[in-house]
């Protein structure tokens, strides 16, 4: 219970504008990460999955790799909501749509992995340092500092349908919807960043998968998409 105090006493000291505006360049800092990965991608494959590789280091386990990789994005979040005396609705709401994410990709995924390759200890740890950084940025953000009126959750909107006949990517769609959904629900520049960044590191994943089934498979549709229907 000390240890507990002594954590939230420090966050409490470490409030105010001065950490707002320390999310603020976080979140800039976010999208340059996120616009700078795309465009390494372009050149250099990410280096797990199918295009696993021992130049970026000794292999782990897919499963373990994968769920410690993520398990930040969802302690981070909690630990700095632990701190919070009294939640307003809106917030606890917007916050438990990003802890539930991670639930399932740090605690259930993990499990449902099969024969997976083994991850690069530097992708793994890229991963790793994300999730800490990003789990700090939306964790705080909304915990702390968003304000929203009471009736921000009255008239939310919900996307659905299939998109597999329009782009090889549906799922790294749908991932990116889910997190400018979730950007569109806090409106903060923090939350921004983190869908901006979505976009450009899965945009950049799903037209690596879209390049690899064209050179595989002769009969590949030639005119479906990456990622985003008719666009790209």
């Amino acid at each position: 219970m000390a240890g507990a105090g002594a954590w939230c006493a420090l966050w409490q000291r470490a409030a105010g504008p001065r950490e707002q505006r320390v999310l603020e360049l976080l979140s800039y800092g976010l999208v340059a990460l996120g616009a700078g990965s795309a465009l390494l991608l372009r050149f250099i494959p990410m280096p797990y999955g199918r295009y696993s590789s021992r130049r970026f280091g000794w292999l782990l386990p897919a499963r373990p790799a994968w769920l410690l990789q993520e398990l930040p994005a969802l302690l981070v979040p909690l630990a700095l909501a632990a701190c919070v005396p009294a939640w307003r609705l809106p917030n606890a709401a917007l916050l438990s749509c990003f802890v539930l994410h991670y639930v399932h990709r740090a605690l259930i995924f993990p499990f449902l992995i099969r024969q997976g390759k083994p991850t690069p200890f530097f992708t793994f740890l890229l991963a790793l340092l994300f999730c800490i950084y990003n789990g700090y940025l939306q964790g705080r953000s909304l915990s702390s500092y968003a304000e929203y009126p009471s009736d921000w959750l009255k008239h939310p909107c919900f996307i659905a349908g299939g998109m597999f006949e329009y782009v090889s990517g549906a799922n790294f769609f749908g991932e990116i919807l889910e997190w400018f959904g979730f950007s569109l629900a806090c409106c903060t520049m923090e939350s921004f960043a983190f869908a901006l960044c979505t976009l450009f590191i899965l945009g950049s994943r799903a037209k690596q998968h879209h390049q690899w089934y064209l050179e595989k498979f002769e009969d590949y549709p030639k005119n479906r998409k990456a990622v985003i229907p008719f666009v790209y």
